[in-house]
């Protein structure tokens, strides 16, 4: 198996935090630093956030293990040489699965610094107000970011509070999946008061609170909520989708108002993997997540973000040092995706690529679908034609469009972005479409050869994953595994 590159991040915020399961740790870090001398004025705060943020880049969290639950999806097919990979794809993973283990303690990582933040900053006197108020609105949206992703994935986890990291209470037991979206919904309420409505790039803003707001109502069927926050987003301009669909996947312009939640990297400090998985080997990557013939036959004659998005036979790439020719034998698909990769004019690829976490164009799909599950076919023609409209004045705007419409453009708009599985298993959950179905059927190569054989997902078991075994044994029976997987 490929061994996995490692990396050393220097932050501003020294490591006072362990993983959920684990007594809160002070650590040597230019100097004796505890959570009693550390917090003391505006430089800390605003370090400490930044600490939090720099999680993103780890390599088993949004470097790349999150990732490969899109697998699961009909979009992509899991490539590379990581045997466990293969399971998740397939539905034949267990508990030990490493895609499941690994980024369990990051998701806790970025809650318990959270949570350490929301302790000790409203107690620092040397700090502007202002500056206050957005550490730990920040706080609030990293965690309950964190926490979105461990509900999506495991369905009922544990919460960890401010209160039970006073106490020192880390073994906690699972919570409600409806508490657990309790906690994200109050995190981001107050995020959403807390935060500026722009802010630097990279860093949350009042967009990205009711952006995931709007997300997190939208699963929960309240399709109402889901409407009100989503238009805040799609109304503001400070969150106005970037010119070109092109310009979300440029190193140069990946910084945009569109980017309600990203991922900070800098070409020679602040690496993430993503990229070099996403690459092909022979120019530099590491040829995991390639799409499949179904999601390259999804995109409209003329729409210009198949080329944006897919790598193709035939293609001419600009690779950096010169000009060459995408060929299928470059990938087990035959296709790669174009939108992580950009190389360097010396050579190499570039890590200056910011990846989305969050864009506004998903939000405007959100409203649609919101708008089209209440009042019917229509009625979210306006959100879907901008997203259309954004990506070539060429398409031919939809009028009356319904549910099969709204999922045609979240498949081309979020390609490879983690959406697909989970729409799919939102849309079978309300009745839309029918996933066993779907993954019932094979996914094909660019010349229609057959890549992975018909799957079984199994309802409801395969609508969530089961909760790491290693958690569960370091509980001592605190910590309960997911009823469907416990037979």
């Amino acid at each position: 198996m490929m061994k996995r590159m490692k990396y050393i991040l220097l932050i501003g915020a020294v490591g006072l935090f362990t993983n959920a399961c684990n007594k809160v740790l002070d650590v040597e870090a230019k100097g004796s630093y505890t959570s009693g001398n550390y917090w003391r004025n505006e430089s800390d705060a605003v370090d400490g956030i930044s600490g939090i943020y720099t999680l993103f880049l780890k390599e088993d969290y949004l470097g790349f293990v999150e990732y490969t639950y899109d697998n699961c999806s009909d979009d992509q097919y899991h490539a590379g040489d990581h045997p466990e990979d293969d399971l998740i794809e397939k539905f034949t993973f267990d508990a030990s699965n490493p895609s499941l283990k690994l980024p369990w303690k990051w998701k806790y990582e970025t809650i318990n610094r959270a949570d350490n933040a929301l302790i000790y900053i409203p107690k620092i006197t040397n700090i502007d107000p202002d500056v206050k108020n957005r550490c730990l609105g920040e706080a609030y949206f990293l965690r309950a970011f964190a926490y979105w992703r461990l509900a999506l994935v495991y369905g009922e986890v544990p919460l960890v509070s401010e209160a039970d990291v006073l106490a020192g209470n880390y073994n906690n037991p699972k919570s409600s999946v409806d508490s657990v979206h309790a906690q994200i919904e109050s995190d981001l309420l107050k995020a959403a008061d807390l935060l500026p409505e722009a802010y630097s790039a990279g860093r949350v803003n009042k967009g990205s609170a009711w952006g995931l707001l709007a997300k997190l109502y939208l699963y929960e069927d309240n399709l109402d909520k889901a409407i009100e926050f989503g238009t805040k987003v799609t109304t503001n301009t400070n969150y106005a989708l970037a010119p070109t669909y092109a310009a979300n996947f440029v190193a140069a312009t990946s910084n945009n108002s569109e980017m309600l939640l990203n991922v900070q990297t800098t070409d020679g400090w602040g690496y993430s993997d993503f990229t070099t998985y996403h690459g092909p080997r022979e120019w530099g990557g590491w040829n995991f997540f390639q799409p499949v013939k179904g999601l390259v036959d999804e995109f409209e004659a003329g729409d210009p973000r198949k080329d944006v998005c897919i790598m193709k036979p035939g293609d001419q790439i600009d690779i950096g040092t010169g000009i060459a020719t995408y060929t299928a034998s470059l990938s087990t698909t035959g296709y790669h995706y174009g939108k992580f990769t950009n190389w360097k004019s010396s050579g190499g690829l570039n890590y200056s690529l910011k990846y989305p976490l969050l864009r506004s164009a998903d939000i405007y799909l959100v409203v649609a679908e919101a708008k089209i599950r209440k009042s019917g076919a229509g009625a979210g023609d306006a959100e879907i034609n901008a997203i259309r409209k954004r990506a070539s004045a060429s398409l031919t705007p939809v009028s009356g469009a319904g549910m099969t419409a709204l999922m045609h453009e979240r498949r081309v708009e979020l390609c490879g972005e983690n959406e697909r599985h989970q729409d799919l298993m939102r849309w079978d959950r309300a009745g839309l479409v029918n996933i066993v179905s779907i993954y019932g059927q094979p996914k094909l190569g660019s010349d229609g050869q057959v890549i992975e054989a018909a799957r079984t997902f199994t309802k409801p078991r395969n609508y969530y994953f089961p909760l790491p075994q290693s958690e569960i044994d370091r509980s001592k029976g605190v910590l309960i595994q997911n009823s469907n997987y416990t037979n």
